[in-house]
């Protein structure tokens, strides 16, 4: 409608006239969203008083904050100044648009959704089922007290029985953390439907727990509620993450007989592949794969990473290759498998490649290239990683510090490794962690302890992750009192509850110190079944102290658990063969023969010496021949850094007179 009138008629009055046909509003729905149209339709909406009113500006801000949500800022700045009386519709708007920005971790805006709330809530406008979804969307971990709030204020006005609000509570517990509360939240449902438990299905595998997933998913059998898309991308991720490919390729069946081959989708094939190459089912992942009418990133970049997780690096190789638009998931995919098979030569070439392509190493690569390096245990490849990082990322981010102290450390240079920790600004619990961990690897126990004092009065909380590592310095240390007190008050003074490694510190603590008994006393105790390492480190203690009882006992519980240990064999022979009791070491070699259990061949990482196990008496010579033979190609006077993963340092400590030659490092 015309701004101008016909004769007799008066003018069209912007306060009382509530069409779209006026020419302003006309233009700011076709403008197409440029900042420079909307300007000048916004100066002379202003001009003739439009945006004064109610009803004109509502449409400014739906057009602000929906149509075009770039303009948000634009639109709290019309709020906040141009909008003398709000009502429902536009608080609606602003909130949804605050909750938005919230939700996207963007530039927060001058008023967050909990503070519009209660300017609406103070000028007596009563919420409606859209202002509480809007009010739940902006609602994360960090926020969880603001839900249970929001919560209160669904149920004071009587929505909480609205299902889609009430879906949207369970959403909001679940993102939050709070698996409990989203849990009473189902259970109060007089009915479920199928959007209700594919909800709580996705919350448990992203909140980790694959296990309720798979249980609640069988209590959805039994309720009568059948298998969807959204079902079966939600179970086929837990069966990824617990790996169990009967129930992955059971759920497949069910898609194929429910949906078919042809209609499944890009998501549901690409949760299959994901499902099928976690579990290492790379033959029906690439089936499924050549089966699949589309594909995306997603889907190249599962085949690439699932052939590199399998080892099967060749055929990660040429999927990489094929890669229509490799990104830096592609790249990062097959870095990561190179690097954990030790490949570091070709980890390094294909850094290379990647730097000499158009994309970016990220965090992740930066990570992966000092994982490669732990691997090949050079401390000139790792200062050059180091100088990298340093070049490309800083010094101030906490994760990749982490990664560095790690790397130091198991490279053989605790002084690199602290000089990385100290120059941290902002030290989390990881990077506490690392550097006690690194510390009590080298056995520098009472340094570990007092840094663990020391990151407590800074203000940061131990994890359990932290105890394991203070432990494990107190046994290699043999701080027998202060080891026996951490552990006694894990669940009072930290909160923390014991698990296997914690209990597998302490029983190697017990083993260290000569208390054999009690330590297979507390492993017979323990809530949970004693590991593998909780048994060996009782082994190769009984086996220092020559206590061929302990020893036989846990040699016993050792081969139960891993019939085709070959440590546990080993072990138990040198014993006896120090001993002099050589029918029963030989009667254990013969065993292990009988069994097919062969001791593999040991590499020293200092240089390329391989050797295998011989008789007793030649295994001190073979060793200190390897020894002697890296200190003459040395110059004199050189520090020589040792990565081994037998007792031969140590077998050669005890036969050489000097023993500050060697800057000893031994892997456990």
């Amino acid at each position: 409608m015309a701004s101008t009138a016909g004769a007799g008629r008066p003018p069209w009055d912007p306060t009382v006239s509530l069409r779209l046909g006026h020419p302003a509003l006309v233009l700011l729905e076709r403008c197409g969203g440029g900042a420079r149209p909307f300007k000048a339709i916004l100066a002379h909406m202003l001009r003739l008083r439009l945006a004064f009113e109610t009803f004109p500006m509502s449409r400014l801000l739906h057009f602000a904050t929906v149509s075009f949500p770039h303009h948000a800022r634009a639109a709290e700045t019309l709020f906040e100044h141009f909008t003398p009386r709000p009502n429902l519709y536009i608080y609606n708007l602003m909130l949804s648009s605050a909750a938005a920005a919230a939700a996207a971790a963007s530039s927060s805006p001058s008023r967050r959704p909990a503070a519009l709330y209660m300017s609406m809530l103070a000028s007596s406008i009563h919420p409606d089922e859209q202002t509480f979804l809007s009010l739940l969307k902006s609602v994360d971990a960090e926020r969880r007290s603001v839900g249970k709030q929001v919560h209160a204020h669904v149920v004071v006005t009587g929505l909480h029985s609205r299902v889609y609000l009430r879906n949207s509570l369970i959403k909001m517990y679940l993102d939050a953390g709070d698996v409990e509360a989203a849990e009473a939240m189902f259970r109060c449902a007089p009915t479920a439907d199928a959007v209700s438990c594919n909800i709580m299905l996705s919350g448990y595998v992203k909140g980790g727990c694959s296990g309720k997933a798979l249980r609640f998913f069988r209590g959805m059998a039994s309720r009568g509620i059948g298998v969807d898309q959204y079902t079966a991308v939600a179970l086929l991720a837990c069966c990824g993450r617990l790996k169990k490919a009967v129930l992955g390729r059971s759920v497949h069946g069910v898609v194929v007989r429910r949906i078919g081959v042809a209609d499944r989708g890009l998501i549901l094939s690409n949760a299959l592949l994901d499902m099928y190459a976690k579990c290492g089912e790379m033959n029906t992942a690439m089936r499924v794969f050549d089966e699949a009418g589309e594909r995306d990133g997603i889907s190249w970049n599962t085949m690439v990473a699932g052939f590199a997780n399998a080892g099967l690096l060749d055929l990660a190789s040429k999927y990489f290759g094929e890669v229509p638009a490799r990104d830096i998931i592609s790249w990062n995919a097959l870095l990561a498998g190179y690097a954990r098979y030790e490949e570091f030569s070709a980890t390094m070439i294909l850094f290379h490649d990647m730097l000499a392509s158009s994309v970016i190493p990220d965090k992740v690569t930066a990570v992966t290239l000092i994982s490669a390096v732990v691997g090949k245990g050079t401390l000139n490849s790792a200062r050059s990683v180091h100088g990298w990082v340093v070049k490309e990322h800083g010094t101030q981010d906490s994760f990749l510090a982490s990664a560095l102290v790690d790397m130091y450390c198991k490279c053989g240079s605790i002084k690199l490794a602290y000089a990385v920790f100290e120059k941290a600004v902002d030290k989390d619990v990881t990077l506490w962690t690392a550097m006690i961990s690194g510390l009590a690897f080298h056995g520098h126990g009472d340094v570990a302890l007092d840094l663990f004092w020391k990151m407590q009065a800074e203000g940061t909380e131990p994890n359990g992750v932290t105890l394991v590592a203070v432990l494990s310095a107190c046994s290699h240390a043999g701080l027998f009192d202060e080891g026996c007190k951490i552990f006694d008050t894990l669940k009072q003074r930290f909160n923390i509850e014991p698990g296997v490694e914690h209990f597998g510190c302490m029983v190697d603590l017990l083993a260290r110190s000569g208390r054999l008994s009690d330590a297979v006393d507390l492993a017979r105790r323990m809530p949970m079944k004693p590991s593998r390492s909780i048994w060996g480190s009782i082994l190769s203690a009984s086996s220092a102290c020559q206590n061929t009882e302990v020893a036989e006992i846990a040699s016993k519980e050792l081969l139960c658990l891993e019939p085709a240990e070959e440590g546990g064999y080993v072990l138990l022979s040198n014993m006896y063969a120090a001993e002099g009791q050589w029918n029963y070491s030989n009667e254990v070699r013969e065993n292990m023969e009988r069994k097919g259990v062969r001791k593999s061949a040991e590499l020293s990482m200092v240089t390329n010496f391989p050797y295998f196990s011989s008789p007793p008496e030649h295994i001190k010579c073979i060793s200190a021949l390897t020894i002697c033979i890296i200190m003459l190609a040395s110059p004199l006077g050189k520090c020589i850094r040792a990565v081994e993963k037998t007792d031969v340092l140590l077998n050669f400590h005890s036969l050489h007179t000097t023993p500050s030659i060697l800057d000893k490092y031994k892997h456990s």
